[in-house]
């Protein structure tokens, strides 16, 4: 770790979209709602920490959440308000630094070493932002606070909701130590799994391993394990991030099988794609297509080519190989998805991911 220590803050707001349907509708605070559909292809985009008591959590099928939560209340989602919101809490954020770099809506990282207001302590602004989006939106964020972005994010979720969490260079070892591996951002259920499978539950475990041990089992993302399980990260709060993709995809109220159907599927989402391609004067070499069938299983396929891609004739036949090779899908299918990746455009990401949209 270096001795030259970076102050970098994590807001993460609580339960956003549902926190802003509770603030605007007060038939809905205290109980447990979800923002999403309730039909049967629906998905909770959030949910209520009443709703997370009883398992509800966002990207759940809505029929799953019923099961677990007869009496929730489902809302559908006002992403026009939940922009503007998230736009008034950004120019909070600017208030006190510019090097600010938005995840998604509802959270971004801040780099505060040098700061608008000439605070020394980090702390006392965390403390300072969280009490102004209070003031100014009614809505809580919680706050994590350390010197590199890894701790900051893995901080902000402790003592979620409305909470602030300090972590030190001094505190640093023996508060990873103790961190259980799935929590650990950047390692998902499935690489938590496989290394639960090796062993490893917490920090203390991961440190054992080597380099090269983790390299050889993780490819090279073995390598970011080995140093942030070290408090090493040196990842720098990008303000203006570049977007690397775009995408959309379609839900279907019921499972599709026949290729004509797929295909039609494809078409105008591979239109939409190339609309939004269109409005960033942006294009991409790199088509990918998602598919998730009935059983909540997915997959993607992918083809890069040498020349860039813009508009739906051009993406479209790609998408058509896609789809059929190395077969068609052999099951139902319950959502279909189109990307486009490696982009030539230097947008900066100014309101980050939309959870209904991108992949």
């Amino acid at each position: 770790m270096s001795a030259e220590y970076r102050k970098i803050i994590h807001i993460d707001m609580d339960a956003f979209y549902a926190s802003v349907e509770q603030r605007d509708f007060p038939e809905y605070r205290g109980k447990p709602i979800a923002v999403g559909g309730g039909s049967k292809r629906g998905v909770v985009a959030a949910a209520s920490y009443e709703a997370r008591k009883f398992g509800v959590y966002s990207a759940m099928p809505s029929v799953t959440a019923k099961r677990r939560c007869p009496h929730l209340i489902f809302v559908k989602p006002r992403f026009l308000i939940y922009r503007e919101v998230s736009l008034q809490i950004r120019a909070i954020f600017h208030q006190y630094t510019n090097l600010v770099e938005p995840l998604s809506l509802d959270e971004a990282y801040l780099d505060v070493t040098t700061n608008f207001k000439k605070m020394p302590s980090a702390t006392l602004i965390a403390k300072a932002i969280r009490q102004q989006i209070k003031a100014e939106t009614q809505l809580t964020a919680s706050a994590g606070v350390s010197f590199n972005k890894f701790l900051a994010k893995v901080a902000s979720d402790v003592n979620k909701p409305d909470g602030l969490k300090v972590i030190t260079p001094q505190e640093a070892a023996a508060f990873i130590d103790k961190l259980p591996i799935k929590k650990f951002h950047g390692i998902g259920k499935v690489t938590a799994a496989k290394m639960n499978k090796m062993g490893i539950y917490t920090g203390a475990d991961l440190r054992q391993r080597t380099e090269q041990e983790l390299l050889k089992k993780f490819g090279k993302v073995g390598r970011y394990y080995y140093h942030i399980v070290r408090g090493n990260d040196q990842r720098k709060v990008q303000p203006n991030r570049i977007r690397k993709s775009l995408s959309a995809e379609n839900t279907f109220f019921d499972d599709i099988t026949a290729p004509e159907d797929l295909l039609n599927a494809l078409k105008k989402i591979t239109e939409t794609v190339a609309e939004r391609l269109k409005k960033i004067d942006a294009a991409g070499k790199t088509v990918t297509v998602k598919i998730k069938y009935y059983d909540f299983t997915q997959t993607t396929r992918s083809k890069t080519v040498n020349q860039y891609l813009q508009h739906a004739n051009e993406i479209f036949p790609i998408v058509q190989h896609l789809i059929q090779h190395p077969a068609w899908p052999a099951k139902p299918v319950r959502l279909l998805g189109v990307g486009l990746s490696k982009l030539d455009t230097d947008e900066p990401q100014q309101l980050g991911r939309q959870l209904t949209f991108d992949f």
